[in-house]
């Protein structure tokens, strides 16, 4: 049977009530609905003319081209499987088209194929229902944040192998609206949940929750941090403050650590680690996860693991040679890294002749690149160092085509 809520702009989310309502029950709204109403034959008072009724109130006339293939496919289950395609497409199109509304109400009768025959499409079907679903709520502009918790609240009960994967993006949507505390009980919720033995993949993501977990407790542990640079240290609040960023910063070590020994790209993950220790003068902890960060070769490679590491150098004055061993690895990643003009400032005050060569080979590198043609500062270095070779200055180096 269908139900459409009028005072919903998304008839499907009600819609997914009844599907998790009658999976198991005798009253089912079967997909076949909508291949019944492609097909029915319009009548002389119908406004489309030739056009095709949605079953949702809409006359589409592009859907007349799909319909004889589903009307005549023979079994039912061929149908279901005709009608589920076409209905995907259909929805994919709208969304291409930014057609939010449109999509919306094919998602109406695209929720049946939670209930296909086959089960490899049926055990597809939830995460596809929810990236789907979750794109149209996001961009719609009538959505709001209650319409998309409902949504994702009940997609997490059906298909528990999502579970964590919608928890972690339903917790990113409500940080990019700013709801913190909210974000925060969803990943404390998915943290403990478990279900059956617990698969690599499983590990994977309950990391990846701890870590973002960890990240909105470096939030908190920065903004205390900013309020201790206010206070002096004889003040009484200073040592209540001190000791709640030691609180906050214990917990986000320990859920950020487990996962940046995991090989991927973790970012601002590891930033907001390496400023933790940092700050209370780890500095051969900082150093070793920058390190293993940028050096592991079960890592991939990562321009931007060199450039945190670079600057972490710097800021502890290491040697001119560490620092152009980092960067020479940057260069070979990324020849046009804005870093790559400190580079050659670097390689120039080098004695070396090598070093010298290489200095201008990397400002080569840089001007070859189309968003530096019109850098000044390069097109300045360079003008420097033939200056310097035609002035007979450095008699050693060549230009080598």
């Amino acid at each position: 049977m269908r139900r459409r809520v009028e005072t919903l702009w998304l008839p499907w989310l009600p819609g997914l009530s009844v599907a998790l309502e009658t999976l198991g029950g005798e009253s089912r709204f079967c997909m076949s609905d909508f291949s019944e109403d492609l097909i029915r034959p319009m009548t002389e008072d119908d406004p489309g003319g030739n056009c095709v009724p949605s079953g949702t109130g809409m006359y589409l006339p592009w859907l007349q081209k799909h319909i004889e293939s589903v009307a005549t496919g023979g079994k039912k289950e061929k149908d279901f499987a005709q009608t589920t395609n076409a209905c995907l497409r259909f929805i994919q199109e709208a969304l291409l088209k930014h057609q939010w509304q449109q999509a919306a109400e094919y998602m109406h009768s695209y929720f049946q194929t939670l209930e296909d025959a086959d089960s490899c499409k049926r055990q597809a079907a939830p995460e596809i229902i929810w990236k789907l679903g979750s794109e149209i709520l996001y961009y719609h502009p009538k959505s709001g944040v209650e319409t998309f918790n409902t949504f994702a609240d009940r997609m997490k009960n059906i298909g528990v192998m999502n579970y964590l994967k919608i928890s972690l993006q339903h917790a990113l949507y409500l940080l990019h609206h700013g709801m913190f505390d909210d974000a925060s009980r969803s990943l404390s919720q998915a943290e403990t949940w478990r279900y059956g033995e617990k698969s690599s993949s499983q590990e994977v993501l309950i990391n990846l929750i701890q870590a973002y977990k960890g990240l909105l407790q470096y939030y908190t542990w920065s903004k205390k941090k900013m309020e201790l640079s206010k206070l002096d240290e004889d003040d009484y609040a200073y040592n209540t403050t001190s000791q709640n960023m030691l609180s906050h910063g214990w917990k986000t070590s320990v859920n950020l650590c487990a996962l940046i020994q995991i090989p991927g790209v973790w970012d601002p993950f590891v930033k907001s680690y390496v400023e933790m220790l940092e700050f209370y003068g780890d500095q051969d902890g900082a150093r070793e996860v920058l390190t293993n960060y940028a050096y592991d070769e079960k890592f991939p490679s990562n321009p931007n693991a060199h450039v945190y590491l670079y600057n972490f150098l710097k800021r502890e004055k290491a040697p001119r040679e560490k620092l152009i061993s980092v960067l020479k690895i940057l260069y070979q990643i990324v020849p046009s890294h804005k870093l790559m003009l400190e580079f050659h400032r670097l390689l120039r005050k080098s004695g070396r002749e090598e070093h010298r060569r290489l200095g201008l080979e990397v400002l080569f590198a840089v001007l070859d690149f189309a968003g530096c043609t019109k850098n000044v500062t390069a097109w300045k270095y360079l003008a420097k160092c033939l200056r310097e070779t035609l002035m007979g200055r450095r008699s050693g180096l060549t230009l080598e085509v």
